[in-house]
């Protein structure tokens, strides 16, 4: 994104954003998200429709028609075969009365009816059934969207109005930068970020600092093959963010068409990613999302001709999961293919390593997966120190790269990035001490472009660099009993300077001196001053404390 551009976008966002914070109440920044991003979407979805409609020339359009007027205009008995015709081709369908235009229309013009609202949402997922090989991303996308939400107004035409307000809200704005291009989805991806700086601990559940995911998605893409086109998959998607970045990356290297994978547990956040990877341009036949847990939900590719199931494989994963989660650790998942061979499940209450072997489990034996974790994956002992001494003797742990405090919305302590590959002809382990490269902000630490460069360069050098960086080989690592912190292998103390004693000494008795001759000079003028019966105490008082 060119500096104007990105001026542009923040621009935009910050009028939207001072603009939801008027209308939205007392309602709370996470909650107001699913209104305003929803509407967005909504628009989004409507003008690319309106636009899929006059490239194809689906209509005949006369001089001074609208398109959605002529699209208003189509008979009733014909209507059902335009909307048939858009679904097959772009998932979706909406009909004329539910268009962004119809809509803004009837709020301009006062027409608007409380039932509206919810007629257009309604009718969106009815013909979301249309196409079957879309349905799954486009079916129920705007649940999340409480129109009956107490918060929006004692009764619904209270609510009908709060409603047509964000209507209004999201349609004054023109979503193209000076050059004409579309930024609506630069415009939600910093809206999302808004939120998540709103939103206190909740907003790790769905968002990863952009500078953070450019760190990750900039290491798994390093080594991408000459395939015709790349796989990524993140097992805790978040809003997708971290997904998209990866697109970004791959995009300033080649012409690759990019096929994203991702699982979320929950359903509000899997609805905003589905929205997000769609805003971004990403065609529905090109993202397989889920609403699922991925540590009781595998993912496999189907049976094979003897009925026994597969799983799918990716070029790359990437995973910012929540840290120290609670899982069920079961015995019985000993037996599953993605634990088995490690001989531990993580503990009930620290899900970390869960994550990172499921992760691992669906990579190509060529790909490369980075994960973000707490520091204590790299030192616990018991059942993670039995993971993680098999993940370094099956030799599948390729860096560890020690990032700053304070970094993200939902936890101020410093984390660790992880990267893995399958197959590693290298017997070493780099480790980056990253923790001291940062702006200090007010609230939050970011990443400076540099600080990431010097990442990226370093990894790709691998090469020992005082107090930032080590390559150990397994003797070293086993002689620390497998035990990766950091600072056993990248030496950051920083000794202090030495004491010119002599010079110290010399400064002492110059102060003293000063000091000497300051109480001289004050008692000096203590006895000009003119005594007088109430001052005499006072000054006898102040000779008898210089004594």
């Amino acid at each position: 994104m060119t500096n104007s551009r990105e001026e542009q976008v923040r621009n935009v966002t910050n009028k939207i954003w001072a603009m939801a914070n008027e209308l939205r109440g007392n309602m709370d920044a996470s909650e107001y998200r699913n209104y305003i991003l929803g509407f967005m979407f909504y628009r989004y979805l409507s003008e690319h429709q309106e636009k899929y409609i006059s490239d194809q020339e689906l209509l005949d359009i006369e001089d001074g028609e609208s398109i959605n007027d002529a699209y208003l205009n189509v008979p009733e008995d014909e209507i059902k075969d335009y909307i048939e015709d858009i679904s097959s081709t772009l998932g979706y369908a909406i009909a004329p009365e539910d268009t962004w235009a119809t809509i803004t229309k009837k709020v301009a013009e006062s027409t608007i009816i409380p039932s509206d609202f919810q007629n257009m949402f309604d009718h969106f997922n009815e013909n979301a059934k249309l196409n079957p090989n879309s349905e799954r991303d486009f079916r129920g996308i705007f649940d999340d969207v409480n129109l009956g939400n107490s918060r929006l107004g004692n009764d619904t035409t209270s609510r009908a109005k709060s409603l047509t307000k964000i209507v209004e809200l999201v349609d004054h704005f023109t979503y193209e930068d000076e050059d004409g291009h579309d930024i609506l989805g630069d415009v939600y991806e910093y809206l999302i970020a808004q939120f998540a700086g709103n939103s206190g601990k909740k907003a790790g559940e769905f968002y990863t600092p952009h500078q953070v995911s450019k760190v990750l998605a900039k290491l798994v893409t390093l080594d991408m093959n000459d395939d015709s086109d790349f796989s990524v998959y993140d097992p805790a998607m978040g809003s997708g963010s971290l997904l998209l970045t990866v697109d970004g990356e791959v995009a300033k290297k080649c012409d690759k068409t990019v096929h994203f994978f991702g699982q979320e547990l929950n359903t509000t956040t899997y609805n905003l990613a589905r929205m997000n990877l769609m805003m971004h341009d990403v065609e529905y036949q090109n993202m397989t999302l889920k609403n699922a847990d991925s540590l009781e939900l595998d993912w496999p590719d189907g049976p094979d001709s003897q009925g026994i199931d597969h799983p799918r494989m990716f070029d790359a994963v990437v995973e910012n999961p929540p840290y120290s989660a609670h899982w069920d650790n079961n015995e019985n998942k000993l037996k599953d293919p993605r634990f088995k061979p490690y001989g531990a499940l993580a503990p009930k209450t620290k899900a970390d390593y869960s994550f990172l072997l499921h992760g691992l489990y669906h990579l190509k034996s060529d790909g490369t997966m980075a994960i973000i974790l707490p520091h204590g994956v790299l030192f616990r002992g018991a059942k993670e120190g039995k993971i993680r001494q098999a993940l370094i003797e099956k030799n599948q742990l390729d860096a560890v790269i020690g990032m700053p405090a304070n970094l993200f919305y939902n936890t101020s302590i410093p984390t660790v990035i992880l990267i893995l590959k399958k197959q590693r002809e290298r017997k070493d382990i780099l480790f980056i001490d990253a923790s001291k490269n940062f702006e200090k902000g007010k609230n939050q630490n970011t990443l400076r472009d540099e600080d990431i460069d010097k990442i990226i360069e370093t990894y790709k050098e691998r090469k020992d660099i005082d107090k930032f960086s080590h390559v150990a080989d397994l003797d070293e690592i086993k002689e620390n009993d497998f035990n990766l912190n950091i600072p056993r292998y990248v030496d950051t103390f920083e000794e202090e300077p030495p004491v010119d004693i002599k010079k110290v000494s010399q400064e002492l008795q110059d102060i003293n001196k000063k000091i000497k001759e300051t109480e001289s000079e004050f008692l000096s003028m203590v006895d000009e001053l003119q005594v007088t019966d109430e001052s005499k105490d006072i000054i006898e008082a102040i000779k008898e404390a210089f004594k």
